[in-house]
């Protein structure tokens, strides 16, 4: 990889810019309880391990293969974003460490960045407003009509016809798990980092096909802006 060849870095929120701290699980407890999910027990084991193991995907797809009923998963997913969306208000959403000056140094240094989440466009939007995270990025994207959420490579892929790459190949995406890394090598990024600041382990990441590990969004900075 050249100096200055990426263009374009698109990259994750919860785990990657801003420290998760178990507000992911904590939501899906919520949502599980909700929905009428015994409190305790091997099902409810098995639905929390299941969310870790999806980390990184857009929530509703996760709660529509849990309960396999569209009405269960839209009000476990309405239940998850209300949680979600009161941890935040609470002030339990905080950044990774130098996550604010990483952004910032990217774009200073000619490479513009993109936001992406598995959230909701309404939790994402309450997410940036917490962090007061408004001008840090040049967009920011969740999954919506038309973009699927991780493993697809859309919203990476919408993020380059969006603010204008040259191809894929001049794309560095970064993201705390393995649906990331899955969607960054869908959509051709040459460029596919793991960081080891939330939900999945090395191991993982380089399971996953990983080009590249780093310790944090300011080691991924690194890396891109010194070629």
């Amino acid at each position: 990889m050249q100096h200055n060849t990426i263009q374009l870095a698109v990259i994750d929120m919860a785990g990657t810019t801003v420290a998760d701290d178990g507000l992911v699980v904590e939501a899906f407890d919520a949502a599980a309880t909700a929905v009428g999910m015994p409190d305790a027990g091997p099902e409810r084991e098995q639905a929390r391990q299941y969310v870790l193991d999806t980390m990184g995907q857009s929530k509703i797809v996760v709660f529509r293969a849990l309960f396999r009923d569209e009405g269960l998963a839209q009000r476990a997913n309405a239940a998850f974003e209300d949680a979600y969306a009161a941890l935040i208000a609470d002030g339990r959403a905080v950044p990774i460490p130098g996550a604010a000056e990483s952004l910032s140094r990217l774009r200073d240094g000619g490479i513009r960045v993109a936001l992406t989440t598995g959230f909701s466009p309404d939790t994402q939007a309450k997410l940036i407003a917490a962090l007061g995270w408004h001008d840090l990025a040049d967009l920011v994207l969740a999954p919506g009509p038309g973009v699927r959420g991780r493993p697809y490579p859309d919203l990476i892929l919408t993020a380059l016809l969006r603010l204008g790459a040259d191809s894929v190949h001049a794309v560095g995406a970064l993201g705390d798990t393995a649906n990331d890394i899955e969607s960054a090598l869908r959509a051709g990024c040459s460029v596919a980092a793991g960081t080891l600041t939330g939900a999945h382990d090395e191991r993982q990441l380089v399971a996953a096909g990983a080009t590249h590990v780093v310790s944090s969004v300011t080691d991924f900075a690194d890396l891109l802006l010194k070629g």
